[in-house]
């Protein structure tokens, strides 16, 4: 592909994930993309065929990559680690667009995301925390079958449902008492 090419097809998906942040799946058409690109709408269709095959792209092309989980010599400080950087995945531009998409699209449409949204973020967090739990079992500081359970669903549900629910982005100390409250408790082995 030529850089001319490229740098369209950059800013057609930059205006598709700009769009979703301001005017949200619903409001967004292939027109209003187009016209943000500074192009035509058949130079957006010619590429995709459909808003759902953009914004899929869109998405793909801009989720962050969550990095490996540095071993900070605790169950705790890990997964303060990791949440902190998931919300901050959750509430960038990006992260604004996927939620644009979870919350406002009918179950067909969802369905097409299934992949972008688990294979994008859900799938690398879980892994991430199912690697924090297994270390933490392996220190001793975590019962050996919280990494076999439905633990490592906890946080990626409570952040998904306070974000879904009541729209707001959990504030640092939020984070650490949903660590110090319910995952550290949760986690830690019986008799201790």
């Amino acid at each position: 592909m030529n850089t001319k090419a490229a740098s369209l097809e950059r800013a057609i998906l930059d205006a598709a994930l700009e769009q979703l942040g301001t005017v949200g799946w619903n409001g967004l058409t292939m027109e209003g993309v187009a016209v943000a690109a500074r192009t035509g709408k058949a130079a957006v269709y010619r590429r995709w065929p459909s808003k759902q095959e953009l914004v899929a792209d869109a998405l793909r092309s801009a989720l962050p990559g969550l990095e490996a989980v540095p071993d900070l010599g605790g169950v705790r400080d890990d997964l303060l680690w990791l949440c902190l950087r998931v919300r901050d995945a959750m509430f960038s531009r990006s992260g604004c667009a996927l939620r644009s998409v979870i919350h406002e699209c009918d179950p067909a449409d969802a369905e097409s995301f299934r992949a972008v949204i688990l294979g994008g973020l859900v799938g690398p967090t879980v892994a991430m925390l199912r690697q924090v739990i297994v270390r933490g079992a392996e220190r001793g500081e975590v019962r050996p079958d919280a990494a076999d359970g439905h633990l490592v669903d906890v946080i990626p549900a409570m952040m998904m449902y306070r974000t879904k629910v009541y729209g707001s982005e959990w504030a640092d100390g939020e984070i650490e008492e949903l660590i110090d409250r319910v995952m550290v408790p949760l986690l830690r082995p019986t008799g201790t």
